[in-house]
């Protein structure tokens, strides 16, 4: 079997998902562009998208929803100076796309751009970060409601105090094509699964709940034997060890966050605050700050595109553009913002492969991809045991960010009190409250045990949803605020 270069291999099936069976080529797509540079814009571009989804829910024993939907459509924007106009439809063909192309070129009447440029084709460059197999396809239904109870059954022969279970299956199969007015052509096929646990514990009539879970851009074949009893083992572990746990001490101590996930902080709050869109206007705490100190030394963070398989990684972003590994702050120094094509352009910068959109019906914004901070060189039992009094977070749920200010409130799923070195019992209710920028320069410890989450983010921003991945070492930060309930 003779196999075709990955690019063309992905340009030739978004052709004949997105394309073909609507009549539709190449020539088409130059023609909608045209149009819309027959006004002066700077920018211009048609993000094709076809999405079939499939989800899987077990409770009570029993898999009670199972949906399936597929979704398609056209995205036609065009861009002038930092307004945009857009326009997008469920119906793929020569006439809706060319009247969405008239549609958005209006906005040239009220601007003084220079015309967009205009490129020879070009095929974006070849890079395979996964395989562009269908992830709902590598399995059939019988063997993924089996899956689900056997993470079920698993969890309650765990510990007798398990008394519900909640397990989820997701499956994605995402094809995109992008056309841009400087010629060039780009396409993605984007699969993605996560499974989820979630668990709650009872004794003497305390219920406490315990999560797990993972995935990835694969087939569901990840998840074999071993990862699902992996799963439902940090899931059973985290019920049972909030059914020991005490109110939370408030005040402001020393706070240690556990590897991975906990990375979450630093993604909200000092990615967030990054990104391009923000700092052009001023509105971010980083804003105008490249190369000053923002955070203590040894602190690097990257945002990361290209890693293999993970969640967040894309092998062109929504724009076209080939996704990157940005050093966004290097040893507490910052050195550049993540930026969309617009953003770029406006602050006479390059694109970082970072424009992402949640859909057809959406505009591209300057956005994460797999957010996180690079190793130290301190081993994680040292930092935990160098806590005279205070608080060590291994896991997180909500949190939210002020971008102007930089200041962020994250609740803690898990975390124990410590004392003199000794971690004395789990805690409850623990909230931390701090500022992106100040708690940078707060580091004062870094492990050497970096890691990636398992596969679960969802960031959210002006209402869209993409999916992220953040990641960090064991890591120690002074003088936070903790929000406790004792």
């Amino acid at each position: 079997m003779i196999s075709r270069e990955p690019t063309i291999e992905r340009l030739a099936i978004a052709q004949q998902l997105l394309l073909e069976p609507f009549g539709l080529n190449e020539s088409h797509l130059a023609r909608a562009l045209a149009e819309i540079r027959a006004h002066k814009v700077d920018d211009a571009d048609l993000y094709f998208q076809y999405t079939r989804s499939e989800g899987w829910s077990l409770e009570e024993g029993i898999v009670k929803t199972g949906s399936f939907s597929i979704d398609q459509g056209v995205g036609v924007r065009a861009v002038s100076g930092e307004k945009t106009a857009f326009a997008y439809s469920d119906d793929i063909s020569e006439a809706s796309l060319l009247d969405a192309a008239r549609t958005v070129r209006s906005i040239a009447s009220v601007s003084k751009s220079a015309r967009a440029k205009v490129g020879a084709r070009k095929v974006a460059g070849s890079r395979s970060l996964y395989s562009h197999l269908d992830p709902i396809a590598s399995m059939d239904s019988t063997a993924k409601v089996a899956l689900l109870e056997r993470a079920e059954k698993l969890a309650r022969s765990k510990d007798p105090r398990v008394v519900q279970v909640m397990a989820g299956l997701a499956g994605e199969y995402d094809v995109v094509m992008v056309a841009r007015a400087d010629g060039t052509l780009a396409a993605d096929v984007r699969p993605l699964v996560r499974m989820s646990i979630t668990v709650i514990a009872e004794q003497n009539g305390r219920r406490e709940v315990g999560s797990s879970g993972g995935g990835g851009r694969f087939g569901l074949d990840y998840f074999d034997a071993e990862l699902v009893e992996q799963y439902v083992s940090e899931a059973v572990n985290a019920a049972l060890v909030n059914l020991e746990s005490r109110p939370a001490p408030a005040g402001e101590m020393t706070v240690v966050l556990g590897p991975g996930w906990p990375g979450v902080l630093l993604h909200e709050a000092v990615g967030h605050g990054l990104e391009g869109d923000f700092n052009r206007k001023g509105s971010s705490a980083f804003s105008g700050r490249i190369g000053e100190r923002v955070a203590a030394k040894g602190v690097t963070v990257l945002d990361d595109g290209t890693i293999a398989d993970r969640r967040g990684s894309l092998n062109v972003d929504d724009e076209g553009h080939a996704t990157q590994k940005n050093v966004l702050i290097e040893d507490g120094i910052l050195k550049g913002y993540i930026q969309d094509s617009m953003n770029a352009r406006l602050m006479n910068t390059k694109p970082t492969g970072n424009g992402r959109r949640e859909s057809y019906a959406h505009i591209p914004m300057p956005r994460m991809t797999n957010t996180y901070m690079l190793n130290g060189d301190k081993d994680p039992q040292e930092i935990v045991a160098s806590i005279k009094k205070g608080l060590y977070a291994t896991n997180f749920g909500g949190g939210q960010v002020d971008i102007t200010s930089g200041k962020f409130v994250f609740s803690a799923s898990e975390a124990y009190w410590v004392e003199n070195g000794k971690i004395l019992y789990p805690v409850k209710g623990a909230t931390i409250v701090g500022s992106g920028p100040e708690s940078l320069k707060k580091v004062s410890m870094i492990g050497n045990d970096m890691k990636l989450d398992s596969g679960v983010g969802t960031c959210g921003k002006e209402g869209q949803s993409v999916p992220v991945g953040v990641g960090q070492p064991t890591m120690r930060i002074e003088g936070l605020t903790v929000g406790g309930t004792a």
